[in-house]
Protein backbone atom coordinates (compact mmCIF):
# COMPACT_ATOMS: atom_id res chain seq x y z
CA UNK A 1 0.00 0.00 0.00
CA UNK A 2 0.92 3.39 -1.04
CA UNK A 3 0.16 6.21 1.27
CA UNK A 4 1.28 8.89 3.57
CA UNK A 5 0.13 9.49 7.16
CA UNK A 6 0.48 12.69 8.38
CA UNK A 7 1.07 13.58 12.38
CA UNK A 8 1.52 16.57 14.42
CA UNK A 9 0.40 18.70 16.78
CA UNK A 10 -3.69 19.95 16.32
CA UNK A 11 -2.83 23.35 14.09
CA UNK A 12 -0.15 22.32 12.64
CA UNK A 13 -1.63 21.78 8.84
CA UNK A 14 -1.86 18.41 8.61
CA UNK A 15 -5.93 18.69 7.01
CA UNK A 16 -5.11 21.57 4.63
CA UNK A 17 -1.55 20.41 3.63
CA UNK A 18 -3.16 16.98 3.46
CA UNK A 19 -6.17 17.95 0.67
CA UNK A 20 -3.31 19.84 -1.42
CA UNK A 21 -0.85 17.27 -1.17
CA UNK A 22 -3.57 14.60 -2.39
CA UNK A 23 -4.57 16.47 -5.25
CA UNK A 24 -1.07 17.16 -6.55
CA UNK A 25 -0.31 13.36 -6.48
CA UNK A 26 -3.41 12.28 -7.47
CA UNK A 27 -4.31 10.73 -4.57
CA UNK A 28 -7.67 10.27 -2.01
CA UNK A 29 -7.81 12.48 1.23
CA UNK A 30 -8.74 10.98 4.48
CA UNK A 31 -9.07 12.80 7.41
CA UNK A 32 -9.29 10.27 10.83
CA UNK A 33 -10.60 12.82 12.67
CA UNK A 34 -13.63 12.88 10.45
CA UNK A 35 -13.86 9.26 10.55
CA UNK A 36 -14.34 9.13 14.06
CA UNK A 37 -17.39 11.66 13.84
CA UNK A 38 -18.86 9.88 10.88
CA UNK A 39 -18.57 6.04 12.74
CA UNK A 40 -20.02 7.62 15.69
CA UNK A 41 -21.76 10.43 14.75
CA UNK A 42 -20.79 12.83 17.42
CA UNK A 43 -17.95 15.49 17.19
CA UNK A 44 -14.82 14.76 19.04
CA UNK A 45 -14.99 16.90 21.89
CA UNK A 46 -18.55 15.03 22.51
CA UNK A 47 -17.35 11.98 22.57
CA UNK A 48 -14.01 13.17 24.96
CA UNK A 49 -16.52 14.56 27.50
CA UNK A 50 -18.51 11.76 27.10
CA UNK A 51 -15.76 8.87 27.00
CA UNK A 52 -13.36 10.35 29.43
CA UNK A 53 -9.63 11.13 28.00
CA UNK A 54 -8.81 7.18 28.40
CA UNK A 55 -11.47 5.80 26.44
CA UNK A 56 -11.52 8.64 23.18
CA UNK A 57 -7.74 7.34 22.80
CA UNK A 58 -9.03 3.61 22.98
CA UNK A 59 -11.55 4.45 20.66
CA UNK A 60 -9.09 6.60 18.25
CA UNK A 61 -6.94 3.67 18.46
CA UNK A 62 -9.46 0.91 17.10
CA UNK A 63 -10.91 3.03 14.53
CA UNK A 64 -7.17 4.23 13.33
CA UNK A 65 -5.73 0.89 13.59
CA UNK A 66 -8.94 -0.31 11.07
CA UNK A 67 -8.57 2.39 8.39
CA UNK A 68 -7.90 0.61 4.77
CA UNK A 69 -6.62 2.79 1.85
CA UNK A 70 -4.39 2.71 -0.59
CA UNK A 71 -2.83 5.65 -2.54
CA UNK A 72 -4.37 8.15 0.12
CA UNK A 73 -3.26 11.16 1.90
CA UNK A 74 -4.29 10.37 5.62
CA UNK A 75 -4.76 13.03 7.94
CA UNK A 76 -4.53 12.06 11.51
CA UNK A 77 -5.80 13.66 14.95
CA UNK A 78 -2.72 15.25 16.97
CA UNK A 79 -3.37 12.29 19.78
CA UNK A 80 -3.27 8.86 16.85
CA UNK A 81 0.60 8.71 18.29
CA UNK A 82 -0.58 7.30 21.65
CA UNK A 83 -2.54 4.33 19.94
CA UNK A 84 0.53 1.90 19.55
CA UNK A 85 -2.00 -0.56 17.14
CA UNK A 86 -2.70 2.51 14.70
CA UNK A 87 1.13 3.42 14.64
CA UNK A 88 1.93 0.37 13.94
CA UNK A 89 -0.46 -0.11 11.21
CA UNK A 90 -0.36 3.17 9.55
CA UNK A 91 3.86 1.88 9.48
CA UNK A 92 2.83 -0.82 7.42
CA UNK A 93 0.60 0.89 5.15
CA UNK A 94 2.49 3.67 4.45
CA UNK A 95 4.98 6.72 5.01
CA UNK A 96 4.39 8.66 8.04
CA UNK A 97 5.28 12.67 8.02
CA UNK A 98 5.86 14.56 10.82
CA UNK A 99 4.78 18.09 10.49
CA UNK A 100 6.64 20.11 13.06
CA UNK A 101 5.80 23.43 13.84
CA UNK A 102 7.57 25.68 16.36
CA UNK A 103 5.65 25.99 19.76
CA UNK A 104 5.45 29.94 19.79
CA UNK A 105 3.58 29.56 15.89
CA UNK A 106 1.42 26.49 17.17
CA UNK A 107 0.50 28.83 20.13
CA UNK A 108 -0.83 31.67 17.65
CA UNK A 109 -2.76 29.10 15.69
CA UNK A 110 -4.95 27.19 17.84
CA UNK A 111 -8.22 28.76 19.34
CA UNK A 112 -10.46 26.97 22.16
CA UNK A 113 -8.66 23.57 22.50
CA UNK A 114 -11.70 21.91 23.81
CA UNK A 115 -13.81 23.06 20.88
CA UNK A 116 -11.22 21.30 18.41
CA UNK A 117 -11.45 18.40 20.22
CA UNK A 118 -7.76 18.40 21.93
CA UNK A 119 -7.30 15.53 24.39
CA UNK A 120 -5.89 17.33 27.27
CA UNK A 121 -5.29 15.74 30.68
CA UNK A 122 -6.41 17.55 33.70
CA UNK A 123 -4.02 20.17 34.81
CA UNK A 124 -1.95 19.93 31.56
CA UNK A 125 -1.53 23.26 29.27
CA UNK A 126 -0.50 23.50 25.92
CA UNK A 127 3.38 23.81 26.40
CA UNK A 128 2.90 20.18 28.16
CA UNK A 129 1.36 18.46 25.75
CA UNK A 130 3.50 19.81 23.24
CA UNK A 131 6.47 18.57 24.80
CA UNK A 132 4.86 15.06 25.31
CA UNK A 133 3.67 14.24 22.01
CA UNK A 134 6.78 16.02 20.32
CA UNK A 135 8.72 12.92 21.34
CA UNK A 136 6.20 10.62 19.94
CA UNK A 137 5.74 12.14 16.63
CA UNK A 138 9.51 12.15 16.25
CA UNK A 139 9.70 8.44 17.35
CA UNK A 140 7.02 7.25 14.68
CA UNK A 141 7.95 9.78 11.57
CA UNK A 142 9.63 8.58 8.45
CA UNK A 143 10.13 11.99 7.14
CA UNK A 144 9.97 15.30 9.50
CA UNK A 145 8.99 18.67 7.92
CA UNK A 146 9.80 21.68 9.73
CA UNK A 147 6.49 23.29 8.82
CA UNK A 148 7.66 27.11 10.37
CA UNK A 149 7.20 30.14 8.89
CA UNK A 150 6.06 28.50 5.76
CA UNK A 151 3.32 28.29 3.21
CA UNK A 152 1.40 25.37 2.10
CA UNK A 153 2.70 24.75 -1.22
CA UNK A 154 6.28 24.79 -0.17
CA UNK A 155 5.68 22.60 2.59
CA UNK A 156 3.39 19.87 -0.21
CA UNK A 157 6.40 20.56 -2.37
CA UNK A 158 8.72 18.97 0.46
CA UNK A 159 6.84 16.25 1.59
CA UNK A 160 5.88 15.78 -2.58
CA UNK A 161 9.98 15.10 -3.02
CA UNK A 162 10.28 13.02 -0.21
CA UNK A 163 7.92 10.06 -0.72
CA UNK A 164 8.43 9.24 -4.11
Amino acid sequence: MENIILIGMPGAGKSTVGVVLAKKLGYQFLDSDLVIQDKYGKLLYQLIEERGEAGFLMLENEVNAAICADKAVIATGGSAVYGKDAMAHFKDMGRIVYLKLPYEELKERLGDLHERGVVLKKGYTLLDLYKERCVLYEKYADVVVDCGGRDIRSVVKEIAGNVR
